[in-house]
């Protein structure tokens, strides 16, 4: 086991295209650590920098505090479980298995009891005589991570391991490696395109875009404290709601925020939370709400609310989902900030309704069994859990 880090290191092809800017982070030792992003974010260069398989342009890249930049693959002492199992399927599984052992020529009998140790803890013992084409995606893809543990390695490097599987068994795979990797206590590094995955499984997690590192930090606090817009829109299912906004001041030291020429004042808790947003009276921001803190006001009337037209409900059990348009922009944010804002044809600021619903609420399903497409109807904010950003560099009002 041993911490991997990364100091400065960029990725850049020999076409001149940069893949990764100057990452500095660390998984440590032990830790299980997840890089999400959307695809081409640089997610899976850098981890495929840590393996040897991809030269570093720049910068230092350390595993258990050894500089490896110019180590083969090999000697790196690390495992990898690709996307695509990369089982050899005229082997048995035992074989599969096995087959890192016998290349660094371990004794016969170490084999058979990693081996052995391996497919019980991965529940593979029934199966260890049959080839991959006779298993199903789950149980080649633990094949493919017995394959990486009986090694005992420093570290184990994971790229989209679980992409190819269905959903139910992705649920079931989440938390069996989650598990195995608290049992194991070797460090990891996890890569997906699937935020739910990185939020469930990540001891920290790490958001890039565009080959540059956001944030990285707790599930929760990345929920609860974005670093900027794009993690903001990025970590959450359903997306954080995104939407233009001015501030105003009522001239005694409250502010609102006008979304779509109707004004909602900001409480105490989002003014603290957000501070800056006093100097921006009279400007331009983005307001984010998450789709629990929007209600039915009849359920909570202290609240400020927004009117809206109900374009789809969606149940889904214990809770629906209430999908509106509001006139205003929905934002989406880029590396750099706002990126692009979603709109029908016309000219900013000139009442313009989104082309798609640009506001979701999550209601308890006994608050949302009267809702009517068409309508409009009052939706409730709790502002006290908004977040702020500047319209033009995505950065929190901090």
């Amino acid at each position: 086991m041993a911490e991997v880090a990364f100091k400065e290191v960029d990725k850049i092809y020999d076409n001149g295209v940069q893949a990764v800017f100057g990452l500095t982070l660390e998984a440590h030792d032990g830790e299980f650590l997840v890089l999400v992003g959307p695809s081409g974010c640089g997610k899976t260069t850098a981890l495929r920098m840590v393996a040897g398989l991809e030269e570093i342009s720049d910068g230092e890249l350390t595993i258990g505090g050894r500089v490896v930049n110019e180590l083969t693959p090999k000697e790196r002492d690390v495992a990898m479980v690709f996307q695509n199992y990369a089982l050899y399927p005229h082997l048995t599984v035992f074989e599969n298995i096995a087959f890192g052992l016998r290349l660094r020529r371990e004794a016969k009998g170490v084999i058979e009891e990693r081996v052995t140790w391996a497919a019980k803890m991965l529940d593979l013992t029934p199966y260890l005589q049959r080839r991959p084409k006779e298993l199903s995606g789950g149980q080649r893809q633990r094949v493919a991570m017995g394959r990486a543990i009986v090694r005992q390695p420093q570290a184990f490097l994971m790229d989209e391991p679980l992409s190819n599987l269905d959903a139910k068994l992705r649920v079931q795979m989440r938390a069996d490696i989650a598990h195995l990797q608290r049992e194991l206590g070797t460090t990891t590094i996890y890569v997906t395109h699937d935020q739910v995955e990185a939020m469930t499984m990540g001891d920290r997690v790490a958001v890039m875009s565009q080959g540059v590192l956001q944030q990285v930090d707790t599930p929760q606090r990345l929920y609860d404290h974005p670093a900027n817009l794009f993690v903001a829109g990025f970590i959450g299912t359903p997306p954080m709601n995104l939407l233009e906004a001015d501030v105003r001041s009522n001239g005694n030291g409250a502010l609102a925020v006008e979304i779509a020429g109707q004004a909602i004042a900001l409480s105490e808790k989002a003014l603290a939370r957000y501070p800056d947003v006093r100097r921006y009276g009279g400007r331009r921001i983005v307001f984010g709400v998450r789709s629990d803190d929007l209600h039915r006001p009849t359920s909570r009337d202290e609240l400020p609310s927004l009117s809206a037209r109900l374009e789809l409900v969606e149940a889904l059990g214990s809770t629906s989902m209430a999908y509106f348009k509001i006139d205003t922009r929905a934002v989406t944010a880029g590396a750099g900030g706002v990126e692009d804002a979603v709109e029908e044809e016309g000219a900013p600021g000139e009442g313009v309704t989104s082309a798609r619903p640009n506001l979701v609420a999550s209601f308890p399903a006994r608050e949302a069994f009267d809702l009517k497409p068409g309508e409009h109807i009052p939706v409730a904010v709790d502002t006290s859990q908004a977040h702020l950003f500047d319209a033009e560099t995505g950065a929190p009002l901090r």
